[in-house]
């Protein structure tokens, strides 16, 4: 960290000056750093103007995930549902992240039963009675970027794959309350790991979470097993997805060698995942996109 005076304007760009501002901040994180914790550097910070910014990307970006709620069902394909995405954020105004992101060819990613992640839509692909899926939605507004993702059941789904999704939504939930200034990661990730393995699942560790707001990606990555008290100090500003990708079997995945995208369990059984974008308050959290 740039060492500033107290009388210096603060590096978030507040125009207050610095002891007015974040150098009480600065010196907690330092202490953390000098006891041996992992602590997170001024660019994972959000500013006050950066979090009104991105909370209008994710207002769009929810508003787009109700729209599939709405409209999803058995009969309807996976091109359906990017021509809605695609259609419903730029109505107001967004641009879909996904599209064109290192060559992604669509505007949404929908992973279907033992699809983790990044599927491709396609008119080839219709949705069945039975199926699970993970509509995933990522949003630019002015800049500003949204990213979560939602998990639909399609008509009969079995009570295996329904205990599944709602498990791993429970993950999330448990993960979520243990994001709070100044604990860590590893608080939130083990409470993840733990609720997932004692249900019989297991987590993916290849794939995990980011940091998200300014850039699609952005640092932290955000793993899904841990230990309390352990990985990356939590601090007011900071922004990321929880996301955990949770198995019914193993997990151990691959990429899909024809579309170079697609991530599959590797021994065929079914995958679910929630995503939420959280900012960490002075006081706990705020979820701004789910």
């Amino acid at each position: 960290m740039k060492k500033l005076g107290r009388n210096d304007l603060c590096w978030c760009g507040s125009g207050k000056k610095y002891k007015h501002c974040h150098e009480a901040f600065d010196e907690k994180l330092m202490e953390a750093a000098d006891a041996g914790y992992q602590i997170p550097d001024h660019d994972m910070i959000k500013t006050p103007e950066q979090i009104e910014g991105i909370r209008e990307s994710c207002k769009i970006n929810v508003a787009v995930l109700d729209y599939v709620a709405e409209h999803i069902k058995a009969g309807v394909t996976t091109e359906e549902i990017d021509q809605w995405v695609y259609n419903e954020t730029t109505r107001m105004g967004g641009i879909p992240a996904p599209l064109g992101y290192e060559g992604f060819p669509k505007s949404v990613c929908t992973s279907i039963n033992d699809q983790v992640c990044h599927g491709i839509p396609s008119e080839d692909v219709v949705l069945k009675d039975g199926d699970i899926i993970n509509v995933d939605v990522s949003t630019i507004y002015h800049g500003y970027y949204a990213d979560s993702s939602r998990m639909f059941c399609i008509g009969n789904v079995s009570p295996e794959h329904k205990k599944l999704v709602n498990v791993v939504k429970e993950c999330v939930e448990l993960g979520l309350e243990q994001v709070k200034p100044w604990g860590f990661m590893g608080d939130m990730a083990e409470a993840v790991q733990k609720h997932a393995e004692e249900n019989g699942y297991s987590v993916v560790r290849e794939i995990g979470g980011h940091g998200v707001g300014i850039e699609f990606h952005e640092d932290p990555w955000v793993g899904y097993i841990g230990q309390r008290g352990t990985g990356m100090m939590f601090a007011p500003g900071m922004m990321f997805t929880i996301e955990p990708m949770i198995n019914e079997g193993t997990e151990e995945v691959f990429v899909d060698g024809d579309d170079d995208w697609s991530v599959y369990t590797k021994d065929g059984k079914a995958s679910a995942q929630w995503e939420i974008q959280v900012l960490v308050t002075e006081d706990g959290h705020e979820v701004l996109s789910w």
